[in-house]
């Protein structure tokens, strides 16, 4: 955990200062600062102060910092970790933010419990006339260990639920006429693409899943993969790192791990030819089953196999911080409300090899994300004409182990949590080629949708739809848990078109998923495109000011999905 740092640089460990020291001294390429585009209104003399802060300097040098080797990957509760969240804070501490974390400090501690499967005891069994038929670990399936028990094994029957969903709303379920009580639910991930995106994200979230099986009498269950799944991600990219990281979950404050479903004895994701060896004492096929999850229709039936699921699991209770600034309003009654602007800080640490490079940089996702943040700070303390509203900056902890930092600020906020008007949350921005466009996710859901058409206009983007509405992104990312809080939310990436008509941007965005995500290539060797770059850290000040300057509150359209579920 990282020592507690006060404002004044001489509280620093001095290992920690030395790093820091370090990677500020970088000298980057010439700053890029492009004029406000043509198409611009006017803005006020605050807000041109600020926008004249951002350049590809100090961004540059952020990113060389966080996704050096030295970094190790940034990975939740290490000390690589600690270093990364100290790096912000001391440019926080510099911009001249007020530090926003307990006691006075920039930080706010996420007490989490680790879990490390024992993957030699992990097992998978499927007892079919009469013999016990094993499971190969990575080969044939994957766990993660319980969240809380040393060891559990369950033995039951198992029923084909579709993708585990009941939707009411729209007219879709997959538990009609089938018992679960007492048994192990196999589904399917996602949900089916005849839901509209809002509804297919919701649907798609194996908490939502876990609660429904749970409510039904589940008692374990098995991750099947649908076609869709199988060409999104290779069974090789899910189970090549398995058992070598960590699963965390963060603690509540009666000392119980969050999201957690005890009722639940055993689980696991198997792949392809177990799951065809699943269903052959099956009423249906696996084939049927991926006909009717192609097809967005319900095909629940038992499976007449049992299997076994156990595993032994170690644990370990950590911390690791949220890093937080604020930046005061102007307005006396308005600068006791907030938005917030995030990022999470951390990636993935270190893993298989890949090429002979174990360390999983993560330079897009989310040293981007996180170097923009630090800029939007710096934007907006240098405005001599400050927004209303205030501001908080955050830079999140644990959001590849589940969004469990932005989950724990979502239900603890350092603030009063109705005075959270919204939510702008940065993560892997890819900036591979010119970029003409924007894509919001969640925009569509609530009055910021208008604000951010008008922001990014005058940076010369345009606002598109998301166009892959298979990824469920909008449930993926830290904005997620505070729209569960009620809180408008947005996720900004940049879209796929180009501003180079010779450039297709969506298969070079679509390629960054299957080739660098999450993998030891996401450094400092990508492209990066600078002039993009820029205008997208403009357009992020530009829609904060917008919604930090009016004097109405964000609000949820009517009768919107996610505004109807989750607003107070």
């Amino acid at each position: 955990m990282v020592s507690e740092l006060k404002s004044k640089t001489s509280n620093w460990p001095a290992a920690v200062l030395v790093l820091v020291i370090a990677g500020c001294g970088q000298q980057p390429p010439e700053s890029i600062k492009p004029p406000t585009p043509a198409n611009s209104n006017a803005p006020s003399g605050g807000l041109e102060q600020g926008l004249s802060q951002i350049g590809r300097d100090r961004i540059e040098s952020h990113l060389r910092f966080l996704a050096d080797d030295a970094l190790l990957g940034r990975m939740t509760g290490t000390p690589a970790y600690d270093e990364a969240a100290a790096y912000v804070a001391k440019h926080f501490d510099e911009i001249g933010l007020e530090a926003g974390g307990e006691d006075g400090s920039w930080f706010q501690a996420v007490p989490l419990l680790a879990r490390r499967i024992d993957v030699d005891s992990a097992l998978v069994v499927f007892h079919q006339d009469g013999e016990e038929k094993s499971q190969r670990w990575k080969d044939d399936f994957v766990m993660g260990g319980d969240v809380v028990r040393d060891a559990t094994a369950i033995t039951a029957e198992v029923v084909f639920v579709g993708f585990g969903i009941h939707a009411p709303d729209m007219d879709y379920t997959d538990y009609d006429d089938i018992d679960v009580k007492g048994k192990i639910v196999a589904m399917f991930g996602g949900a089916p693409s005849t839901f509209s995106h809002n509804e297919r994200a919701f649907y798609s979230s194996g908490l939502t899943k876990a609660e429904e099986a749970v409510a039904r009498g589940a008692v374990g269950t098995i991750g099947l993969r649908s076609r869709t799944d199988q060409k999104r991600v290779t069974w090789k990219r899910i189970s090549e790192n398995a058992g070598v990281r960590p699963g965390m979950s963060w603690i509540n404050l009666s000392g119980d791990a969050a999201n957690y479903f005890p009722e639940l004895q055993g689980s696991a994701v198997i792949n392809v030819p177990p799951a065809e060896q699943l269903f052959s004492r099956a009423p249906i096929s696996f084939e049927d089953a991926l006909d009717a999850a192609d097809a967005g229709k319900p095909l629940s039936t038992p499976l007449g196999t049992e299997v076994t699921l156990a595993s032994t699991t170690k644990h370990e209770t950590i911390a690791s911080p949220n890093v937080i600034g604020i930046l005061r309003g102007s307005d006396p009654e308005l600068a006791k409300e907030y938005v917030i602007f995030t990022a999470h800080l951390d990636h993935v640490g270190t893993g298989v090899a890949v090429d002979g490079d174990e360390i999983y940089n993560g330079m897009y996702d989310n040293a981007m994300g996180s170097a923009i943040l630090i800029e939007t700070a710096r934007a907006f303390a240098a405005m001599p004409e400050r927004p209303k509203r205030s501001i908080i900056f955050i830079a999140l902890t644990g959001e590849e182990r589940g969004l469990v930092g932005s989950d724990y600020f979502a239900h603890y906020p350092t603030v009063p949590g109705d005075s959270i008007v919204a939510n702008i949350n940065l993560d892997m921005p890819l900036l591979l080629y010119p970029v003409a466009d924007i894509i919001a996710f969640g925009a569509e859901h609530s009055s910021l949708q208008s604000v951010i058409d008008t922001a990014i206009d005058a940076e010369d983007f345009d606002l598109s739809p998301d166009p892959m509405p298979e990824e469920v992104i909008f449930i993926r990312s830290d904005q997620y848990s505070f729209v569960k809080q009620g809180i408008p939310s947005v996720f900004l990436v940049p879209g796929f078109t180009s501003s180079d008509p010779a450039i297709d941007g969506e298969p070079i965005w679509r390629g960054f998923l299957q080739t660098y995500y999450h993998q030891p290539s996401d450094d400092l060797t990508r492209p990066i495109d600078w002039p993009s770059a820029i205008r997208f850290a403009r357009a992020n000040v530009r829609i904060g000011y917008a919604v930090a300057d009016d004097d109405a509150r964000p609000t949820w359209n009517k009768g919107d999905f996610f505004g109807e579920k989750f607003s107070h």
